[in-house]
């Protein structure tokens, strides 16, 4: 292993993928918009030096591999390689990375990883992963442009990859901000019907940590990383997981969480936060001690039902007649007022409705939520989402209309609140956390992994 060597393997295990045909190898770069001659052709013009002054001189030099690259509409950027590639498959065999399809996507790179002996051939390996997968577009950033992010971003649900990846930037001491987790705890937190949640990996560094720890090879890239960090006006510090606050938001039981794809390690547990799936994986990492306090409380941090659910009546209602539970239950139709539930908020937003004692019932600001998504017009919606702040779209229809209303079916049992308007329809799960805590178990070959098993109607008239 070399430094040239070890950024190749960075670039090839960021966007490797082998074809039908043997000698058929490309490694494809992600980078859509950013790398899109319509949208930049001077960027676009500087990562076609790139790959010709910086990527085929060493790929000749080691393999003797000829490259050439196309570059597609959408912005995507592939590097074709051409040639007798026997070396290059017994390199990659050697470190045990089969010859077949999209390496990131299955590769252990434990080994590869073990060759990288001291920090310079680490910081190579990463700078070509960075030029493949790290993304440096400016919508990146934590709340405000104060915390710039590259994103290291990958698909597929190859856990031990990412895990590894994390480790390498921390043995550099280029310590991550955040690990977005491919999972539907994390993609669709709040809607347990939302299936479209399979939106990759996210590993995060802050752009401080990177400029400091880390490297590209690719000029265009370092470029963006420094116009990035311009607009910052603090100097940001990265602070080990270790050490950093566990935020925990209630997060639905999703089906997708016995998900096939899902590794066995990971498949059938519900995570309290991102960290948490450190854990469950032994990350040396992962803070232990916070996660273990969290767990005596997971009946107020998960909901066996949607949190919070917007789409069609028509769609509404098929989630409720699929399910025996909703469906036969007893709703009591009624119109409710949207002024005294908003003049409520405005007083307590941390209220809960309709429950059977202090600590259970539904939340008034998903409520609201649900409000604003009702009485919107098209206009004030992207998707599903109001534009702007939910409360501020209420207020302009309460001024329009002090008399708004809009239909709720209240269930004998708490399974979800529906409310109904304008040909739309809302689900809303209620906290029930004395129950819910007995729906928890924990396996017993991890004492990290929490499994939730599904609501019955016992469950519920047991409390009620």
């Amino acid at each position: 292993m070399n430094t040239d060597k070890a950024y190749l393997f960075g670039l090839i295990m960021g966007g490797g993928t082998w074809g039908n045909a043997e000698d058929a190898f490309r490694i494809r770069l992600p980078y859509r918009k950013w790398g899109s001659y319509e949208e930049n052709p001077k960027r676009a013009a500087k990562l076609t030096r790139d790959i010709m002054s910086v990527i085929s001189p060493i790929f000749r030099s080691i393999y003797g591999i000829k490259i050439s690259y196309e570059a597609t509409a959408g912005g995507n950027w592939d590097i074709l390689c051409e040639g007798n590639l026997t070396r290059l498959e017994s390199d990659l065999l050697y470190y045990g990375i089969k010859n077949e399809g999209s390496l990131r996507g299955n590769a252990d790179i434990d080994r590869l990883v073990a060759d990288l002996v001291d920090d310079n051939l680490k910081r190579r390996f990463i700078a070509g992963l960075a030029d493949t997968i790290g993304s440096t577009a400016k919508s990146h950033r934590r709340f405000s442009d104060d915390v710039q992010i590259i994103s290291f971003e990958l698909s597929g649900f190859n856990y031990a990859f990412v895990r590894q990846l994390c480790q390498l930037l921390y043995s550099v001491n280029c310590l991550p901000d955040q690990l977005l987790w491919n999972h539907p705890n994390f993609h669709s937190g709040t809607d347990r019907y939302y299936k479209q949640w399979t939106k990759g990996f996210k590993l995060r560094v802050q752009m401080d940590q990177y400029a400091e720890f880390g490297a590209f090879a690719f000029s265009a890239k370092a470029e963006s990383l420094h116009e990035n960090l311009q607009v910052q006006k603090l100097q940001n510090v990265a602070v080990p997981c270790q050490k950093r606050e566990l935020k925990v938001n209630p997060a639905c039981v999703h089906p997708a969480e016995n998900d096939p794809r899902l590794p066995p390690s990971i498949r059938g547990a519900h995570f309290l936060h991102n960290r948490h799936v450190c854990a469950v994986l032994n990350c040396e990492n992962a803070p232990y001690d916070a996660i273990e306090k969290l767990l005596p409380n997971t009946g107020d941090l998960i909901n066996p039902f949607t949190i919070l659910s917007k789409d069609s009546l028509l769609n509404i209602e098929k989630n409720i007649n699929a399910d025996p539970l909703l469906s036969s239950r007893n709703y009591v139709t009624s119109q409710i007022r949207v002024k005294e539930f908003y003049e409520q908020y405005r007083k307590d937003q941390i209220a809960l409705m309709y429950g059977n004692g202090k600590d259970s019932g539904y939340p008034l600001a998903e409520i609201m939520q649900g409000i604003a998504f009702l009485v919107a017009n098209k206009s004030e919606l992207r998707g599903k989402r109001p534009k702007g702040s939910y409360l501020k779209l209420v207020e302009r229809h309460l001024l329009d209309e002090p008399r708004l209303s809009v239909e709720m079916r209240k269930p004998d049992l708490l399974t979800p609140l529906i409310l109904i308007s304008n040909g739309r329809g809302v689900m809303i799960g209620a906290r029930n956390p004395r129950v819910y805590a007995k729906l928890v178990t924990i396996a017993p070959e991890n004492k990290y992994k929490v499994s939730v098993r599904s609501i019955t109607e016992k469950d519920l008239r047991d409390e009620s």
